[in-house]
């Protein structure tokens, strides 16, 4: 193994060695010493670093937490101590990826329920590497705020005061208030309306460091996020109801919880899953016209807040152009992907036969996607929906070192060189993997590599490295040498 490793090591040095020869942009540049993603992201060769957002009920932390993820992710309820735990999301500023927190109101007085929230947001701030500390500037600094801010400084670690609720200048005065805490500057911030929320994510980047030892005490991301899609009337409000069933997350006011309404949490498989955008499954379309439309426009909202797509098809019929169109949604939106056929068990053994060659006739171009052959109705085989869903995030998210990928890409063009065109043959100089979630690779070449070649090298990408359930991508830039002066 180490061998392996050494050997990649010296094909990767060697490749770069001869790039240098190749006129690069500096954003080539910072792919190939993956500085930064081809989305612009920083690259971090380590646990993301964690910011903690901590602060007493109410003052709006989870708000800030949306707004900060520029998406509706963490619960918000005008009630006192709705987010329980703490849960930790993917956060990015300025190019730079972090684990955001999300805490339970912190008081410091608990009892029952309340203990464990305040238990929960002070191991938060142990395995932050900054805190957010957010007070409500229309309220002022409270005893409990104050209690908290020898907490914070006991711990040691570098704390943002977040002003929040400050909606315009009238309220400015109010955030000033809080340098009483000896924090340092209070940071004005609208949550809400977004006023202030770049200066104070400037304030927390200034601080944070590049890589965290704690950052993997952390699931990140919360509960996966699934999207359940598929033509009108395939079962998916069926197949919605049995996951849901009894197995639905019990939400109680006693545990103060509150629960997204187009969003179901689910029970599966002994973890939590969150089905996105249910509320569009349960909304049925009565109406003719304009039915298709909606039930694109679904989809389409659906697989923007999902990680991974159940595409759900109703195997008694005939695989449709629609089923074909939503499959490629899901791959335009670079999602991960399973494909689960509902009502196999009405199937007589010649509408399966029939059903296997329209799989290789309608989908040739999802093979990689795992299938789940499921009963809606009955809830056969639902469960084996979780390893398929497990499976697919898992190549989702996968990662090939740069050393091992170009030592691949070396073997496969020894064995299988590109054709030569016009008395010329593309020479493969270096690659990498510019992101994840979809994994998406970029090859640096000395001429124009052929379609046909392209898809030959995903098909053998996918069969060294698996990527089973995930569209991949591989883009060509062609560069050409320096010209000697």
């Amino acid at each position: 193994m180490s061998e392996n490793l050494t050997d990649d090591s010296a094909v990767e040095r060697a490749l770069r060695v001869g790039l240098e020869e190749f006129d690069l942009s500096e954003e080539d540049r910072s792919l190939v010493d993956g500085e930064y993603d081809e989305d612009g992201y920083a690259i971090v060769d380590g646990p993301l670093p964690v910011v903690a957002v901590v602060g007493r009920p109410n003052v709006g932390k989870s708000t800030l937490v949306n707004r900060i993820l520029g998406r509706r992710e963490a619960v918000v309820e005008d009630v006192p101590g709705v987010t329980r735990d703490r849960v930790a999301y993917d956060g990015e500023w300025t190019g730079r990826r972090f684990t955001l927190v999300d805490t339970g109101g912190w008081e410091i007085d608990a009892t029952g329920i309340h203990l464990r929230v305040a238990e929960q947001a002070e191991v938060a701030v142990d395995l932050a590497d900054v805190v957010m500390f957010v007070v409500d500037a229309t309220v002022g600094a409270t005893d409990d705020d104050e209690a908290v801010v020898k907490l914070l400084r006991r711990s040691g670690k570098p704390v943002i005061l977040v002003a929040n609720k400050v909606d315009d200048q009238r309220t400015e005065a109010d955030a000033a208030a809080l340098w009483n805490l000896g924090l340092g500057q209070p940071w004005p911030v609208s949550a809400l309306h977004g006023r202030g929320s770049g200066d104070v994510l400037d304030a927390v980047l200034d601080v944070l460091p590049t890589i965290s030892a704690n950052a993997d005490a952390y699931q990140r991301g919360g509960p996966r996020r699934v999207a359940l899609v598929g033509r009108p009337n395939v079962g998916k409000s069926s197949l919605l109801n049995k996951l849901a069933g009894e197995d639905r997350v019990v939400v109680d006011q006693v545990a103060g919880t509150t629960r997204d309404p187009v969003d179901e949490f689910i029970e599966l498989g002994g973890k939590t899953w969150r089905f996105v955008d249910t509320a569009g499954i349960r909304r049925r379309v009565h109406q003719a016209r304009g039915a298709d439309f909606y039930a694109s426009l679904r989809t389409q909202t659906a697989l923007e807040k999902a990680e991974v797509a159940v595409v759900l098809i109703d195997a008694e019929q005939s695989i449709a152009e629609q089923d074909v169109r939503v499959v490629q949604h899901v791959i335009d939106a670079g999602r991960a992907l399973v494909v689960a056929y509902n009502k196999w068990d009405l199937l007589d053994e010649e509408r399966r036969h029939y059903l296997e060659r329209e799989i290789e006739r309608e989908l040739v171009q999802v093979p990689w996607a795992p299938r789940v052959n499921i009963s809606a109705k009955t809830g056969r085989s639902v469960e084996k929906l979780v390893p398929a869903l497990e499976r697919a995030l898992e190549s989702w998210d996968f990662r090939v070192p740069t050393g091992r990928l170009n030592a691949f890409f070396g073997e496969i063009v020894a064995a299988h060189p590109h054709p030569v065109r016009g008395g010329k043959q593309p020479r493969i100089l270096f690659a990498t993997q510019a992101s994840t979630r979809p994994p998406r690779f970029v090859i640096f070449a000395s001429g124009f590599i052929e379609a046909g070649y392209r898809r030959f090298l995903e098909r053998r990408l996918r069969e060294e490295f698996g990527f089973e359930g995930t569209p991949i991508e591989v883009s060509v830039r062609v560069r050409e040498k320096r010209k000697r002066k």
